[in-house]
């Protein structure tokens, strides 16, 4: 049986892996070569939140792919999250050339410096159940920010700086890093909530 759900895993990651491959290539491509620096900025949020729901629906609807993301090591979904440190330093550069509103380089920058640098601390704590949970929970409130923050400045208040984010190399972060991240942490919440012994772990946590 064991076996069997391996081979299963094994096939569900090579999918899983092609799709990832062939999304950041299309990105990358079509932003590279300006392609979506001429659509209208609206279609922003639209494809992140596109990007977002999609794995989440598969997930919730594909025993295969739950199982693949069941399987997957909490410190590997963890480590994920140390590229938010890149996305950071992008949004310093970009708001030190004044290209972005300050506020959303507040919100998604130092959001993403901290969540980035917590990771290794993470690491280094006691393995428990607890810290992953307090982990991502605090990361999906800044990633939630963030995201609110830019969909405020580019929905609600059309700020025309916040076209430079459909700009290469910035467009890699909204359209690939931010759909992955968010559909990402809102199945390990869902992991790590939902499993059989989480309950008994935490209780274990807070009594060792």
């Amino acid at each position: 049986m064991s076996t069997k759900s391996n081979v299963k895993n094994e096939t569900t990651e090579r999918w899983f892996v092609l799709v990832l491959t062939i999304w950041g290539a299309a990105v990358f491509v079509t932003g590279y070569f300006g392609i979506l620096s001429n659509i209208n900025t609206i279609w922003v949020p639209l494809l992140v939140i596109a990007g977002i729901t999609i794995p989440v629906l598969a997930y919730y609807f594909s025993e295969d792919f739950r199982s693949y993301i069941w399987s997957i090591d909490l410190k590997h979904l963890t480590i994920y999250h140390v590229w938010r440190i890149v996305a950071a330093l992008v949004f310093f550069d970009y708001g030190s050339q004044n290209l972005l509103p300050k506020q959303f380089i507040i919100d998604a920058g130092f959001g993403d410096l901290a969540v980035g640098l917590l990771v290794p601390i993470i690491l280094f704590l006691r393995e428990s159940y607890t810290k992953y949970l307090v982990f991502h929970i605090f990361g999906m409130l800044d990633f939630a920010i963030a995201v609110g923050t830019g969909f405020t400045f580019n929905v609600l208040l059309n700020d025309p700086l916040m076209r430079n984010v459909i700009t290469y190399p910035i467009v890699l972060i909204p359209l690939y890093g931010v759909c992955i991240t968010g559909a990402l942490s809102i199945m390990t919440l869902d992991r790590l909530l939902k499993s059989k012994y989480y309950s008994e772990k935490l209780i274990n946590d807070f009594q060792k």
